[in-house]
Order: C-alpha cells, then sequence, then structure tokens
C-alpha cells in the first residue's frame, strides 16, 4: 500500500506531466496574441494565420489523442512531426513571435516522438525554421550570414540535445526509484508473510516441545509415582488377607505409610513438572547423593538388593545434565521392578573428564533390545512403549548417548554418556 507521500508525489508528478502537455497550447495562444497585439501581424494576414493556428492546434491536440510514443506508428509519427514543423515555419513566416515561442515546441516533439538520428532530424529542422523566423527570412548569400545561420542553428541543436538528454536521464532514474520502491514494498510484504509464518511454525514449535516436556515429566513422575502406589497398596491388600482376625499387622500399617508418602511426593513432583523446576532429590544434594537415596528407596520399597557406587571426581553438573540422568535412572529402575523379576540390580555413576555416564543394570529376565522388539517383557503396555523414547529422547537433546544391551534370561545393562557440562555454563 502507498504512503501518504508517495500518494502526493505521484499527484505532483501527474500534474506535471499534464502541465507539459499544455505548454505548447500555451506558447501558440501566446505567440497569437503577441503577434495581433503588437501589430507584428498585418490585418490583412491576420484570418489566415488565425486558420494556420487553429489547424495546428488541431494537430497537436490530434497527435495528443492518438497517444504517439517512439515504438508505435514510426511512419506516422515522423509524418505528424514533420507537418507540425512546416506550420512552425509558416508562422514564423508570419510572424517573428511564432518563431521565438512556439517554435519551442518542435524540440519537443522532434526528441520525444523521433528515434535515433531522426530526432536529431527533426530537431535540426525546428532549429532551422525558428531562426529563419528570427532573422526575418533565409540568410544572405554571404559567407558571414551563412555562417552566423549555421552556428545559431548548431547552438540551438546541442542546447536542445543535452538538456533533452539530462531530462531523460533524471526520468529514467525516476523512474528506476520507482520499480526499487515497488521491488522493495514488493520484498516487505513477501518478509512479512514469511515472518508471519516463522511465528506460526515458533508457535507450534514450542507448543509441541512443551507438550513433548510435560509427557515426558508426568510419565517420569506420576506415572511411576501412581505404580509404585499401586504396587503397595496390592501388597497392602495381601499383608491385610495373611494378617490375623482380629487386626492388620505392623507390614500392612507399613505399605499404606508408603503408598501415602509416594502419593504426597509425585503430588509435588507434578506441581514441579508444571512450573519447569528440577527435580526435588537434587536441590538439597549433589548428583550423586541423589542417586545414591533413590537406590536405596528403591531397593526397600522392592526388595530387590540394588547397590551404588559413584567414581571419579564428584563435581556439580549443569542443571539439565543431573535432570535427565536422575529420571532416566528413575525410568531404569521402575523398568526393573515391572518387568525384570530380577533379584539384584545395581547403579553405577562415573565422573570422566568431558563425560558423565550412568549405568543400571540388573539379573532378571532380560529381552531382545532391537528397534522391533525394545520393549520389556512381561509389562502390560500401560506406558505405551514411552519409557525407552523419553530416556532416548532426554539424552539426544544434550547430545549424548543410550545404549542397551540385553538377552533374553540374561539380564538388562542400561548406559547412558552425555557431556559433562559443568553447572552454571550456558546452552547447556
Amino acid at each position: 500500500m502507498e504512503t501518504a507521500p508517495e500518494r502526493d508525489l505521484d499527484l505532483r508528478a501527474e500534474r506535471l506531466r499534464r502541465l507539459t502537455a499544455s505548454v505548447p497550447f500555451f506558447l501558440l495562444a501566446a505567440s497569437t496574441v503577441l503577434a495581433l497585439v503588437t501589430r507584428d501581424l498585418p490585418a490583412a494576414r491576420s484570418p489566415g494565420t488565425l486558420g494556420l493556428v487553429a489547424a495546428t492546434a488541431a494537430l497537436m491536440w490530434t497527435m495528443a489523442g492518438l497517444k504517439l510514443d517512439r515504438a508505435s506508428r514510426p511512419g506516422l509519427t515522423a509524418g505528424l512531426v514533420a507537418a507540425l514543423i512546416v506550420m512552425i515555419a509558416v508562422l514564423g513566416a508570419r510572424s517573428v513571435w511564432f518563431a521565438g515561442f512556439f517554435g519551442f515546441a518542435g524540440y519537443v516533439y522532434s526528441w520525444q516522438l523521433l528515434r535515433g538520428r531522426w530526432r536529431f532530424a527533426g530537431v535540426t529542422a525546428t532549429a532551422a525554421v525558428n531562426v529563419t523566423g528570427y532573422m526575418g527570412g533565409p540568410p544572405d548569400p554571404t559567407p558571414a550570414s551563412i555562417l552566423l545561420y549555421l552556428v545559431f542553428v548548431a547552438c540551438l541543436v546541442v542546447l536542445v540535445a543535452v538538456f533533452s538528454h539530462l531530462g531523460e536521464v533524471t526520468e529514467e532514474r525516476s523512474d528506476e526509484r520507482g520499480r526499487v520502491v515497488r521491488r522493495l514494498r514488493e520484498t516487505i510484504r513477501e518478509n512479512e508473510g514469511l515472518h508471519a509464518q516463522l511465528l506460526v511454525q515458533a508457535r507450534e514449535a514450542g507448543t509441541h516441545d512443551e507438550r513433548e516436556r510435560m509427557a515426558r515429566e508426568i510419565h517420569d513422575t506420576l506415572a511411576q509415582g501412581f505404580i509404585g502406589i499401586i504396587t503397595q497398596l496390592q501388597a497392602a491388600q495381601r499383608a491385610a488377607d495373611a494378617a490375623p482376625a482380629e487386626g492388620p499387622g505392623a507390614e500392612w500399617r507399613l505399605r499404606v505409610a508408603d503408598a501415602v508418602r509416594l502419593a504426597r511426593e509425585n503430588l509435588a513432583e507434578a506441581r514441579r513438572s508444571v512450573h519447569a523446576l528440577g527435580p526435588a532429590p537434587l536441590e538439597a544434594a549433589p548428583l550423586s547423593d541423589a542417586l545414591a537415596g533413590l537406590t536405596a528407596e528403591w531397593s526397600r520399597l522392592t526388595g530387590v538388593r540394588a547397590d551404588f557406587t559413584a567414581t571419579g571426581p564428584v563435581r556439580p553438573l549443569h542443571a539439565e545434565v543431573e535432570a535427565a540422568l536422575l529420571r532416566t535412572a528413575q525410568e531404569s529402575l521402575s523398568n526393573v521392578a515391572r518387568h525384570a523379576g530380577a533379584t539384584r540390580a545395581g547403579v553405577t555413576l562415573s565422573y570422566m573428564e568431558d563425560l558423565i555416564v550412568l549405568d543400571v543394570r540388573d539379573d532378571g529376565a532380560g529381552f531382545d533390545p532391537s528397534p522391533d522388539t525394545a520393549r520389556p517383557p512381561g509389562g502390560d503396555g500401560a506406558d505405551g512403549g514411552f519409557g525407552l523414547t523419553s530416556m532416548r529422547q532426554r539424552v539426544a537433546r544434550l547430545a549424548g548417548t543410550l545404549e542397551i544391551e540385553s538377552a533374553p534370561g540374561s539380564g538388562t545393562a542400561v548406559s547412558v554418556a552425555v557431556p559433562a557440562v559443568p553447572k552454571g555454563a550456558r546452552g547447556g
């Protein structure tokens, strides 16, 4: 859309074109009035001169109506320009005012409508008839008069050519600027459309990433917690069935207490996930201590022996690295509890120079880890296979690797290696 200054400039340019087109008619009228007022035109010749003026005006009107240019009908255009130059010569012979004022129109039409050398021929012919009108007739047959005549004609031709060429250059530059402005405007519109598309795509990508994040967090917190709650309640139910009739025993009370505690912890974790906060165990302890506590608690709840080992110099890591490793350990131990039927498990955290490696092993049933069958046996599919996918996505976001070694009857080993990004580093 054009701006107000651009519209104003276009209006001014249009008015200038109309004014330029009316200048030859104004010069013809002014020359006629001056010829009559100054009595330069004899009264006996006035009617005939006025007839020629009317014919000349009609000729120029016809040329304007045909909207001639250099490319259209060159023969007709050249003929009309030649007729106009003849009319200028006839009128200039009747009064010098026509040669002095209206003769300018011959230069304008010759330069605008003719092509190549013909425009110079038209300008030269116009200059010749105008100089003849100035001088009151052809030059005297003397070298001086002829030389003066030729000098005047040559000077007029040069001046007209120079100033007309400058005008053409200015007009071409103006047209080029107009084309550049239009291209820029189109480019801006295209860029606005692309910007809008990028905003939509970024919004959609952000929404997708947030959904993925929430899915992982919910799976790693609520799903695992509720599974633990169900397991504890089922154990409590079995303990209640085996308890004396007079009342439940101490084991039943312990199981119920564990279920309540797990429910409260996972409710807190769910709230932290919504607010994109790190896991609670990492707030008060380093990663190695959090994993040691997780392993011990998991062993107590499942009754499966589990050992934790940390190797290498313990050091603080970037929060996202520690959160990913803790969640991976939680998911791996959850899979062991649900599917492996193991009697022993081990968790190892290895601090290396550039890497941090987490290994979770068990001596359970194992499974085939190939892509088509990479699903622990014995599950009911409640998680839709999201556990391994969640772990891979977490590790991939950190430019790490996840490897699973397992075979039916041979246990399972999950190994995760991620860059050891130090705490406080950007872009970790």
